[in-house]
């Protein structure tokens, strides 16, 4: 199983009612959309949450957080929780963590989502 599908299936009620949600597969794992912006995902590899540049340090300081790192980079803004939360108000915390900063970024045109 590439990625935690159990954990999918209990962030997608959690990310309802945020805005336009898609689910697209990539890096290996499942990843929330919001407005076309990456906002969430999970992998193998734990939760993946986007929190951005300014609050990735606080986010580091938290239980299991880790920085996003891929071939070799660290990816700013971006952090893996591993093991992902056990409960549902952890996990929310961290989605409302990512929703927050995600919904500050332009959202992206179906038009710019084809093009890639």
């Amino acid at each position: 199983m590439p990625f935690d599908e159990q954990l999918a299936a209990r962030m997608r009620p959690l990310l309802a009612g945020a805005g336009d949600i898609r689910e697209v597969k990539m890096f290996g794992g499942l990843c929330f959309m919001l407005n076309g912006n990456m906002v969430a995902g999970t992998s193998k590899r734990g939760l993946l949450v986007r929190v951005g540049k300014d609050r990735q340090a606080e986010a580091l300081t938290r239980p299991d957080a880790h920085a996003m790192e891929m071939t070799g980079r660290q990816m700013p803004g971006y952090v893996f929780v591993d093991p992902p939360p056990l409960e549902d108000a952890a996990l929310r915390q961290w989605l409302d963590l990512a929703v927050t900063f995600v919904k500050t970024l332009p959202p992206k045109s179906a038009k710019a989502r084809k093009a890639r």
